[in-house]
């Protein structure tokens, strides 16, 4: 659980001086927070990093766009940012794992074409249980269903 371990790393950020790991682990307080309020219970393990993953998505997003427009100084913060959020998210899957995942959902659903991607999905998305980028998963599924 996230939740109850954050102001205490909060407070550790807070003694080493650590400005950025201090503002993210604030801003993930704060989004968790949020998340708390919008559901009306105490968030569960799934929940809370459900919350990691958005924020993390939000760095992503955010460094690509600074690339783009130049802004390496920024795009350097947001990946400061991410790699302190990833802390929190289990480890992933490797492509191999995921690569037999998708094989493995494919022969169950008897999927033939890319109209069958979402059933796939799904399926590799259930048993991956959130240790497997959606990106990564979407493009190995497309490439195997258009080999069919």
């Amino acid at each position: 659980m996230i939740v109850p371990t954050i102001s205490q790393k909060i407070a550790e950020a807070m003694k080493a001086r650590d400005e950025i790991r201090l503002s993210t682990l604030r801003l993930l307080s704060s989004a968790l927070n949020y998340e708390f309020i919008a559901k009306q219970h105490v968030l569960n393990e799934e929940e809370e990093l459900v919350v990691v993953r958005r924020e993390v998505k939000k760095r992503k997003d955010a460094i690509e766009a600074y690339e783009k427009a130049g802004a390496t100084d920024r795009a350097e913060k947001e990946k400061k940012e991410m790699a302190i959020l990833n802390e929190f998210l289990p480890a992933g899957m490797s492509e191999e794992e995921v690569t037999k995942l998708v094989d493995a959902a494919i022969a169950e659903t008897g999927a033939k074409s890319i109209a069958d991607m979402g059933k796939v999905m799904g399926a590799v998305m259930a048993k991956a249980g959130g240790r497997a980028d959606g990106g990564v998963v979407s493009n190995l599924v497309k490439s195997k269903l258009q080999e069919k």
